[in-house]
C-alpha cells in the first residue's frame, strides 16, 4: 500500500526518544513517502539532515508565520540555496497565524510575501498555514501571483468559499487528523466537495492526533486513519483513496 504524509515534524523534540522506530512504524503501515517540515533556523537543518538520512523523506523549507520576526537578511537566500537540494520539494510552511501572538502581522505580511516571491522565482510550490487568517492568506497570495506556482493548503480549516477561492489560485487541500473528529463539521463537508484529483491527505505530527487517539502525540503511521476517515467521507475504498492522493503529492511536489 502506498500512502503519504505530506506534512509532519519527525524532528520534533516529541521523537528524540524513539525516531527511528517511529518511521520504522509509518514504514510498516504503508507511509512509502513523507514530507518534513522545516520552518524556521533550528528546523531546516535537522530536516535537511533527516531528508539526507532516509531515502522516502522529502524536505519543505520556509519561515513559518510565528517565527516572522526571528528572520534575517540573509535568511532568505539560505532557503534558496537549499531549494537547488534534490531531496527540497516546496518552500513552506509560509503564511499567516493571528491566534499565536508571537509575531506583528505587519512582519508576518512582509515574510510571507518575499518567501511568494522566491517561490515564483525559483518555480518551487509552497506550503501553506493559515490559521483564522482566511481572507488576508487569499488576499496576499492572489497579489503575489501564487497562482503561478501553485501548492498546497496544508491541515485546511476553512469554508468551502474559502476552499474554492485556493482552487482556483490552483492549490491542492490537504486534510489531517481533525477530520476524524465527531465534531469537526466543516472540514468534513469541505473535504467532501473537494475534487479528487486536488486532495492530499498528512498528519502534521506530532499534532492534530487523529481518532482514536486524540490526546496523544500523532506520528506519520496514523496518516492511514485519516485516509481511511476520507474514504468514509467521499464514499469510496479507503485503498482507492490512498493510492489517488499518493498520486496526487508525487504530482504536485515534482516527485519522480
Amino acid at each position: 500500500m502506498f500512502l503519504f504524509d505530506t506534512h509532519t515534524h519527525l524532528d520534533a523534540p516529541q521523537f528524540d526518544e524513539d525516531r527511528e522506530e517511529v518511521i520504522a512504524r509509518a514504514t510498516e503501515a504503508g507511509v512509502s513517502k513523507m514530507i518534513n517540515i522545516g520552518f524556521n533556523r533550528e528546523t531546516i537543518p535537522s530536516t535537511m539532515k533527516l531528508a539526507e538520512t532516509y531515502e522516502h523523506i522529502y524536505a519543505a523549507v520556509g519561515w513559518h508565520p510565528q517565527d516572522a520576526v526571528t528572520m534575517k537578511d540573509g535568511d532568505l537566500e539560505w532557503i534558496a540555496s537549499l531549494c537547488k537540494h534534490e531531496k527540497v520539494v516546496a518552500i513552506g510552511e509560509i503564511g499567516l497565524d493571528y491566534y499565536w501572538d508571537t509575531s506583528p502581522k505587519e512582519v508576518q505580511h512582509e515574510v510571507f510575501r518575499k518567501q511568494i516571491g522566491l517561490a515564483r522565482e525559483l518555480g518551487m510550490p509552497i506550503c501553506i498555514h493559515d490559521r483564522d487568517a482566511h481572507e488576508d492568506v487569499v488576499r496576499i497570495l492572489r497579489e503575489e501571483k501564487a497562482n503561478e506556482v501553485g501548492g498546497v493548503m496544508h491541515s485546511f480549516s476553512g469554508s468551502w468559499e474559502t476552499a474554492k477561492m485556493c482552487l482556483d489560485l490552483g492549490f491542492h487541500l490537504s486534510f489531517g487528523g481533525p477530520i476524524t473528529f465527531k465534531n469537526a463539521r466543516v472540514p468534513k463537508e469541505v473535504l467532501a466537495k473537494t475534487p479528487l484529483d486536488r486532495l492530499l491527505i498528512e498528519t502534521d505530527s506530532p499534532y492534530l492526533t487523529p481518532h482514536p487517539f486524540r490526546g496523544k502525540r500523532n506520528e506519520s503511521a496514523y496518516v492511514k486513519l485519516v485516509a481511511e476517515a476520507a474514504a468514509e467521507i467521499k464514499g469510496m475504498k479507503w485503498e482507492e483513496l490512498a493510492q489517488i492522493t499518493y498520486a496526487n503529492a508525487l504530482e504536485r511536489f515534482g516527485i519522480v
